[in-house]
């Protein structure tokens, strides 16, 4: 299982048998992304490429721990005869050596098998249920970040505090599974980063999109290519349409595409159509639906309402990410922008294999993926990984994610009603209350 996939160092301190490297990230993808990338190691290191890549996701999984501390409790580097520890700069010229490729096609090769397992287990009537959206990260502050990436201008001419790199993922609704992903500077908007995704969603699937993503550029194109991908996206105020065929409530509308858009690409039609819903939100205000979902005894509206209030679940995705990944830490650890770029794709396999181990229990458990606790799966994959490491024999490692698999069935989330109250903005907490109060009252 997973704690197979670390390499182990045994107390002989003989090298670690790549053929036992696990069931989730076998050797033969390690091997397989290093040579495609042109990374493996040719000559004997302390931190050879295998390794690396190990130690890339694992600085993800313990982001409170340095580097050194990560590379000592999880016995990642091979033995020393000498019993040298590995500094900090051998670590980055390590990551250095490495690249991001072999963690980016890692990361698309193993999210790809990894979807596969479950696609016939989590469908919505035939479909894949999809999410599809963006996000910022906060990376180190460093001169090379903040020239490359940018970051967010405020009123007043002020600069955030961090640069921030631009990141928009295709997730897996049900078990929350990061399928594709794209990332880059923060001057890039979200839908050129949606663009390139759209090779990377499946046929048979619905894709559930916020309401930043619609245009006919882009959700014309998934359409277009393979069979049965559609898309779900709430339409803007500003929206104009036909009413061809049903009622306001529930019928087929008809858009015109913009002369921009089909300047910048001629093949678009003067118009396209979708299925517009009328929905209500929490806050009692009425919202319309587009899909390309046409068939309403197949799909009726209620349930495509349903659809669209899971969306929120790759927001959780995010807040996973960026919070409890992080721990107390404020930005990425990285510091130049090769580094960077590996760490983000480090992370994303980071949890999509907490993520797997997720769905592995809920299996075992017969319960949805969402009834367990990302923060205590995290807590428990940590222990866990530490507590294989210090293992004197390698027999135990079944056990050990039995027992991790246990402790995660016994924290089961407990179901929570409703919101009480609505969703709003909460004021910006002012410097000084008191004497603004004081001010007021005087």
């Amino acid at each position: 299982m997973l704690s197979e996939s670390l390499p182990l160092v045994t107390v002989d301190l003989a090298a670690p048998d790549w053929r036992r490297l696990g069931e989730h990230l076998p050797a033969e993808w390690i091997e397989a992304a290093l040579n495609y990338s042109g990374k493996a190691s040719i000559r004997q290191r302390r931190l050879p490429a295998q390794q690396v890549v190990w130690l890339v996701i694992a600085l993800a999984l313990y982001r409170h721990r340095s580097v050194r501390q990560v590379l000592a409790e999880l016995d990642l580097a091979l033995p020393d005869l000498e019993d040298r520890c590995v500094t900090d700069s051998a670590a980055t010229q390590a990551r250095q050596r490495l690249g991001e490729e072999p963690l980016a096609w890692l990361f698309a090769a193993s999210a790809r098998r990894w979807h596969q397992q479950d696609e016939q287990r989590y469908q919505f009537k035939g479909l894949q249920l999809l999410a599809m959206d963006g996000t910022t990260l906060k990376l180190a502050d460093s001169s090379e970040n903040r020239d490359h990436f940018g970051a967010p201008h405020y009123v007043g001419d002020a600069t955030a505090s961090y640069p921030h790199a631009r990141l928009v993922t295709l997730c897996v609704l049900d078990t929350q599974l990061v399928l594709a992903a794209g990332f880059g500077t923060y001057r890039q908007s979200e839908i050129t980063f949606a663009r390139d995704l759209l090779a990377d969603i499946p046929d048979h699937s619905l894709t559930v999109f916020d309401r930043g993503f619609l245009g006919a550029e882009l959700l014309c194109k998934l359409g277009g290519n393979g069979q049965e991908r559609h898309f779900l996206v709430p339409a803007k105020a500003n929206t104009r349409w036909t009413l061809i065929e049903g009622d306001e409530k529930d019928g087929v509308v008809e858009m015109k595409v913009s002369a921009a858009a089909r300047k910048r690409d001629p093949d678009l039609p003067a118009h396209w159509r979708a299925r517009a819903v009328l929905t209500p939100t929490p806050q009692g205000r009425l919202v319309y639906l587009l899909t390309s979902l046409l068939d309403r005894r197949r799909f009726p509206a209620d349930q495509l309402r349903q659809c669209y209030g899971r969306r929120w679940q790759i927001e959780t995705s995010y807040r996973e990410i960026k919070q409890s990944m992080m721990g107390m830490a404020l930005s990425l650890r990285s510091l130049s922008v090769e580094s960077t770029r590996q760490e983000i794709w480090g992370t994303l396999l980071a949890y999509n294999l907490v993520r797997l181990e997720m769905a592995r229990t809920a299996e075992q458990a017969k319960c949805a993926p969402s009834d367990i606790s990302f923060v205590f799966a995290l807590s428990a994959f940590q222990f866990e990984m530490q507590h294989v490491a210090a293992l004197q024999a390698q027999g135990n490692i079944p056990g050990v994610l039995k027992r991790m698999r246990e402790r995660m069935l016994l924290e089961l989330n407990v179901y929570r009603p409703g919101r009480k109250f609505d969703r709003v903005t909460k004021a910006k907490p002012q410097r000084y209350p008191e004497r603004r109060l004081r001010r007021t009252l005087t």
